[in-house]
C-alpha cells in the first residue's frame, strides 16, 4: 500500500523559512513524479511545484517562484520543499503527491499525503 506522510508544518512570521519533507513507501518512488500540492481556507487546491522522476525537470507556480525550492532524494524516497520567503498567502495546508506521470494537474496524481498545516503571520 502506497503511504505519503509529510511533516515539517507549523506557525512562521511572514520573512520565514520552513522546509516540508515527504516520505513516501508501497512502491519505488524514483518511478514516480512528485508534487506539492495546497489549500487555502475556502479555496481550491492548487499545484505548488513538482518534480520529474530523476528531477531533471521542475515547474514553479509564478506565486511562489524564485522563494520555493522542491528537490528529492531517491534514495531516501523522500521530496523536499524549501520555502524561504514566506507571505501570509503561503498559508493552507500542504501535501505531497506522487504520480505516474510528469503533470501539472490534480487529477494526475493518484496518492496523496494527509496534509501539513502552514500558517504565516504577518
Amino acid at each position: 500500500q502506497v503511504q505519503l506522510v509529510e511533516s515539517g508544518g507549523g506557525l512562521v512570521q511572514a520573512g520565514g523559512s520552513l522546509r516540508l519533507s515527504c516520505t513516501a513507501s508501497g512502491r519505488t518512488s524514483s518511478n514516480y513524479a512528485m508534487a506539492w500540492f495546497r489549500q487555502a481556507p475556502g479555496k481550491e487546491r492548487e499545484l505548488v511545484t513538482a518534480i520529474s522522476m530523476n528531477g531533471g525537470r521542475t515547474y514553479y507556480a509564478r506565486p511562489v517562484k524564485g522563494r520555493f525550492t522542491i528537490s528529492r532524494d531517491n534514495a531516501k524516497n523522500t521530496v523536499y520543499l524549501q520555502m524561504n520567503s514566506l507571505k501570509p498567502e503561503d498559508t493552507a495546508v500542504y501535501y505531497c503527491a506522487q504520480s505516474a506521470s510528469y503533470g501539472y494537474t490534480l487529477n494526475e496524481y493518484d496518492y496523496w499525503g494527509q496534509g501539513t498545516q502552514v500558517t504565516v503571520s504577518s
